[in-house]
């Protein structure tokens, strides 16, 4: 079935997607988000030392599940607005608070997903898959759980 859901009837929750080059997991992850979410969450994405390009693989993956890939760009931490973000998702491996800008002031999340950066599209189809249920199934639960 392909219909949007809204997380709640409140304003959209905001969401960054963080991971290493924002040029796989991040982006991926923004994509879904803003595809599955519609009104109820505003995604964004950023990486830690952001690549500058997406690899062909990241757009053909999205593009395969039919998920628009319109406005998705690599950018980094400095690049994005960081004091109305709600929720910042840590895609990565690493320990990420003390990289992060002092205007972030929402809830962290660690969430690991393999970077598929540099593999076959199998290991792409895989990580979009793992991010789709995430996005669409455990991150409605950590927003409800913390609105209560």
């Amino acid at each position: 079935m392909d219909h949007k859901t809204s997380l709640t009837d409140k304003p959209a929750r905001k969401v960054l997607f963080l991971c290493y080059g924002n040029a796989c997991r991040s982006i991926i992850a923004e994509a879904l988000a803003r595809h599955f979410w519609n009104s109820g969450l505003e995604a964004r994405s950023a990486g830690l030392a952001p690549l500058g390009y997406l690899p062909a693989l990241t757009l053909e993956v999205l593009n395969e599940a039919g998920i628009p890939t319109d406005g998705l760009y690599s950018k980094g931490l400095s690049d994005v607005r960081l004091d109305d973000i709600d929720y910042m998702v840590n895609l990565t491996q690493f320990k990420v608070r003390e990289l992060i800008p002092s205007s972030f002031s929402g809830k962290l999340i660690s969430h690991f997903v393999r970077d598929p950066f540099g593999l076959e599209i199998e290991v792409y189809r895989q990580v979009r898959e793992g991010l789709e249920s995430f996005v669409r199934e455990k991150l409605p639960v950590i927003i409800a759980a913390e609105g209560e």
